[in-house]
C-alpha cells in the first residue's frame, strides 16, 4: 500500500537520522575501544546498514500487516450487506468498524463520496491507493456487482475471503521455516565481525588492520558478507502475486 507523500517523506528522514546516528554512534564507540579509525569506520558502516535494512524490516512488517487485514475487511462487508446495508454504506463503516491500519484509506472513501458522490472514481481512488492484489479483487468484485446490479457479491466476496485466507496461511507457514534459515545465516555472517570487535582491543591487532593490508582485508572481508546477504536475501524471498486488475 502506498503511504501519503508528505508521510514517507518524513519516514526517510527519520531513516536517514536513524543511520547518521547509529553510524556516528557505533564509530566513536569502536574507536574508543579499538583505537583505530579503519576499524571503527568498517563498524560504523556496518551498523549504518543494519540500522537501515531493521528500518526496511519494519516497512515489509507494515505491509504483511496490510494484507493480513483483507480477510477481516470482507467478513465486515458481508456482516454489514446482510444487515441490510448498502455497499457504500458497509464501506463507510469500516471506518470506525474496520481493522485499524485501514480505516484512514476508508475515511478517504468517505470524504470523496461525500465531496463528488461518484462511486466508481472513489472505488477506483481507494484501489489505487490500496495497491494490492488482494485489494484489487475485492474492489474490483464490489466495482462490477455495483455496475450491474449483481446478485452473487455475497457468494464472489466469501470465495476470495477463502482464497485469501488460505494464500496467507501458506505464506506464513514459508516465512517461518525461511525464518530458521535466515537466522542461521546472520549469525554465521556477524560472527568473523563480532570476533574482530573482540581481537580489536588488543592493540597489535589494532596496528595490523590499520596497514594497506590489513585494510584490504576489511574491505574484502565487508564484500563478501554484502554479496553473501544479498544472494541469501534474493533466495529466500517469496514472489509477490502480481496485481492483475491494477498496475504493478
Amino acid at each position: 500500500m502506498s503511504p501519503p507523500r508528505n508521510l514517507s517523506l518524513n519516514v526517510r528522514k527519520n531513516q536517514y537520522l536513524k543511520v547518521a546516528s547509529s553510524f556516528v554512534a557505533s564509530f566513536f564507540m569502536v574507536y574508543l575501544l579499538s583505537a583505530s579509525i579503519v576499524i571503527a569506520l568498517i563498524f560504523g558502516f556496518l551498523l549504518s546498514i543494519i540500522t537501515l535494512l531493521i528500518s526496511k524490516k519494519k516497512s515489509d512488517k507494515d505491509a504483511a500487516a496490510i494484507s493480513a487485514a483483507w480477510p477481516e475487511v470482507i467478513d465486515h462487508l458481508v456482516s454489514g450487506i446482510q444487515s441490510g446495508l448498502s455497499i457504500t454504506e458497509s464501506l463507510i463503516g469500516l471506518t470506525t468498524r474496520g481493522p485499524l491500519i485501514l480505516r484512514p484509506y476508508f475515511a478517504e472513501f468517505e470524504i470523496k463520496m461525500r465531496t463528488h458522490g461518484d462511486f466508481n472514481l472513489a472505488i477506483s481512488e481507494l484501489k489505487q491507493r490500496c495497491a494490492q492484489h488482494s485489494s484489487d479483487q475485492i474492489f474490483e468484485a464490489i466495482a462490477i456487482s455495483k455496475t450491474l446490479g449483481g446478485s452473487e457479491l455475497l457468494n464472489i466476496l466469501r470465495t476470495v475471503g477463502t482464497f485469501l485466507r488460505q494464500d496467507l496461511a501458506l505464506r506464513r507457514e514459508i516465512e517461518v521455516k525461511h525464518g530458521w534459515i535466515k537466522n542461521s545465516a546472520h549469525l554465521s555472517a556477524a560472527a568473523p565481525w563480532l570476533l574482530l570487535l573482540l581481537l580489536s582491543t588488543q592493540p597489535a591487532t589494532s596496528r595490523a588492520f590499520s596497514t594497506p593490508t590489513g585494510v584490504l582485508i576489511l574491505l574484502i572481508g565487508l564484500s563478501m558478507t554484502a554479496i553473501a546477504y544479498v544472494w541469501m536475501n534474493r533466495l529466500g524471498r517469496l514472489p509477490e502475486i502480481p496485481r492483475v486488475f491494477g498496475s504493478a
